[in-house]
């Protein structure tokens, strides 16, 4: 009833909020996306999606067909690999960036490991920067980051807005230096804040440094500063600052993966993981703890 095809540019699409970025991770003309989607909505007899020329957002069904896109997938990608006898092994090195830490990154994980048990998986949990200068230096094979402005490289899993963020009672004195909570250098997120702020001709300090997000988070709970952080990945007890806080605009933030150079048994991997990750995609800015 459901075309994988279709289901994997919906969940492509779900993903990026765009159908023409869509287009471009899939490798499809932007007409294909749009016949895709218009096919899985009639076969499901319900809108997906709401669009205008401004925007594309997933209706109530369409948040309803997510789940069941990944597990048909996820059971059609099983039953593939199980009928031609391809097994996916060898080691992989994968880097994740510090903001999943807090999102259903694990759930990928382990699905991905019980569809591929001779795949030795090696996890690194690091900045953004430091993972793209480990995979540039040929010590990871697979990374999950933020990526760098200007960067071209890299396979958009979703776009986002990068926006501040603090304790809900936190209130700014215009008239003082704003307190930051950053990750220390090569901090895509610091250096964005620090670029911003200085753009705006606003005086800032730096309240707290950790390159750890618990660390940033518990900083930021106990009303310590503000930090720039994904808009959907705010972690649980922290809030988006108001417009009256009268900070800057951080502008958008790209999520994507990026491949290292390595070939053979580790670059199968690879792919076999970023596919379960563009899959699941919209899982890692869902931590489990309801709707915010």
């Amino acid at each position: 009833m459901y075309d994988p095809s279709h289901l994997r540019t919906f969940l492509a699409v779900a993903q990026t909020l765009s159908f023409t970025q869509a287009a471009q991770r899939l490798g499809l003309r932007q007409s294909t996306v749009s016949q895709h989607v218009r096919r899985l909505e009639d076969a499901a007899g319900r809108p997906l999606f709401t669009r205008d020329t401004h925007s594309v957002e997933l209706t109530d069904d369409g948040e309803a067909m997510l789940g069941f896109a990944r597990r048909i997938l996820e059971v059609h990608e099983q039953a593939t690999a199980f009928f031609t006898g391809t097994r996916v092994r060898g080691r992989l090195r994968f880097g994740a960036s510090e903001d999943f830490v807090l999102t259903r990154l694990p759930e990928i994980l382990e699905g991905f490991r019980h569809d591929h048990p001779e795949v030795d998986l090696e996890l690194t949990v690091e900045l953004s920067g430091t993972l793209h200068e480990q995979l540039a230096g040929g010590k990871l094979d697979l990374v999950l980051a933020k990526r760098r402005p200007q960067d071209p490289r890299g396979e958009l899993v979703w776009r986002d807005d990068l926006v501040w963020i603090g304790a809900q009672r936190l209130r700014l004195d215009p008239d003082r230096p704003v307190p930051l909570i950053v990750y220390p250098p090569p901090g895509i997120t610091r250096a964005r804040a620090l670029e911003t702020l200085d753009g705006q001709g606003r005086a800032w300090r730096i309240a707290c440094t950790s390159g750890s997000l618990n660390g940033l988070v518990a900083a930021a709970r106990a009303g310590l500063g503000v930090m720039a952080h994904s808009r959907r990945l705010i972690p649980p007890g922290l809030v988006r600052l108001p417009e009256r806080a009268g900070l800057p605009e951080l502008g958008k933030v790209d999520f994507v993966l990026v491949h290292g150079p390595r070939r053979g048994t580790a670059q199968e991997a690879a792919n076999a993981l970023a596919a379960a990750i563009l899959a699941g995609g919209d899982r890692l800015h869902r931590d489990g703890t309801g709707p915010r």
